[in-house]
């Protein structure tokens, strides 16, 4: 697959991809004899691990900190483990700040939708 189906495929555009694998944030691309990139199913993964694990907010740093421990090899599984446990209980309690603001602004809903009806704003006095 060539970086502009790839592009498509993911919806990040080439320089993206080209930038991602320049800093080590993805190995290096599987080439053509003429040195175009030519993606290959392990290449896939690569971008489908990146894109996810960005749209889930983790840093740059960690992604390439993660490539470069897998390029070192089976040594290094231990590593690779606890930064990944380190960045899922970063998520997690990500999820719980958003959950706990989703709460609020359910119970904010709630009661503009009763003002709308009755015409009279009530707060509890938490509010």
């Amino acid at each position: 697959m060539n970086i502009k189906e790839v592009s498509e495929k993911y919806g990040i555009s080439q320089d993206t991809l080209r930038y991602y694998e320049r800093i080590g944030m993805i190995p290096p691309v599987t080439r053509t004899k003429g040195g175009i990139r030519n993606y290959s199913i392990e290449d896939l993964n690569w971008v489908e691990l990146v894109v996810c694990m960005r749209k889930a907010g983790l840093s740059i740093e960690i992604l390439t900190q993660y490539v470069k421990l897998y390029q070192q090899g089976d040594e290094t599984f231990a590593e690779r483990l606890e930064l990944l446990k380190g960045q899922k209980q970063v998520l997690v309690a990500q999820r719980q700040q958003i959950d706990d603001t989703i709460n609020r602004l359910d119970y904010k809903i709630s009661r503009y939708e009763q003002a709308v009806k009755t015409g009279r704003l009530v707060w509890d006095k938490e509010d």
